[in-house]
């Protein structure tokens, strides 16, 4: 019983540094966008093409770009980025396959722990842009949802690319959750669902003249 409360209490301390580190790693980082999507959409599928595009586009808009760090949609969002001149963000995580650390990060870290990785994508993004994937995106999706739709975060743009990928998922939303009251109706529009790198930086451009505009009238406020 000794060892196991021994063993608990480090890993409480493992937690916190890696909370730490993660923190004062991305302190500086400035607007950036997080892009999700799967390791398993290799160069060379239109996925990994667009992926690569939108975040080009995001970086010339003077956002810093954060990804998972791996293979498929995260290196191809690491490369636009890398090759844009842009501050490449590639949060690792430790799984026993798939995840390998993509050569296109400026910026690199590597976590033991998924919800400290959670928490460092939403903490540091001011966009979401999921691109098709497998189980962890969709859970990035979802979270996202839930925790604009509960007011924990802000609410910011969440954009799923790829209509063909998605609309079955939105469909089933729709026939499903909708009828059922399991959400309400105006939850179906935090999120938008687009097809061209383009469509992504009108939405989170404009969202960031929405942003200065408030910052703006916060300065002018006597208040």
């Amino acid at each position: 019983m000794d060892d196991l409360r021994t063993s608990e209490a480090w890993r409480v301390f493992r937690i916190q540094a890696e909370l730490i580190d993660g923190i004062e790693t991305l302190n500086d980082l400035g607007p950036a966008v997080s892009i999700f999507g799967g390791a398993r959409f290799g160069e060379g599928t239109p996925s990994y093409a667009a992926a690569r595009a939108t975040a080009g586009l995001l970086t010339r808009m003077n956002l810093a770009i954060i990804t998972g760090g791996g293979p498929g949609i995260m290196e191809a969002a690491s490369r636009g980025c890398f090759e844009a001149g842009g501050t490449s963000v590639g949060l690792n995580i430790v799984l026993p396959r798939e995840q390998h650390p993509n050569h296109y990060q400026n910026r690199s870290i590597t976590f033991r722990y998924f919800f400290i990785r959670k928490l460092m994508f939403v903490r540091f993004a001011m966009a979401y842009v999921i691109f098709p994937g497998g189980f962890g995106t969709m859970d990035e999706f979802f979270e996202s949802l839930t925790l604009v739709q509960t007011k924990k975060i802000r609410r910011f743009p969440i954009v799923l690319f790829d209509t063909g990928y998605w609309q079955g998922l939105i469909d089933w939303i729709r026939a499903e959750m909708l009828p059922h009251k399991s959400i309400a109706p105006e939850d179906l529009e935090l999120f938008h669902l687009v097809d061209s790198p383009e469509a992504v930086g009108a939405i989170i451009g404009e969202y960031m003249e929405e942003c200065r505009r408030f910052e703006g009238d916060q300065r002018k406020s006597p208040v």
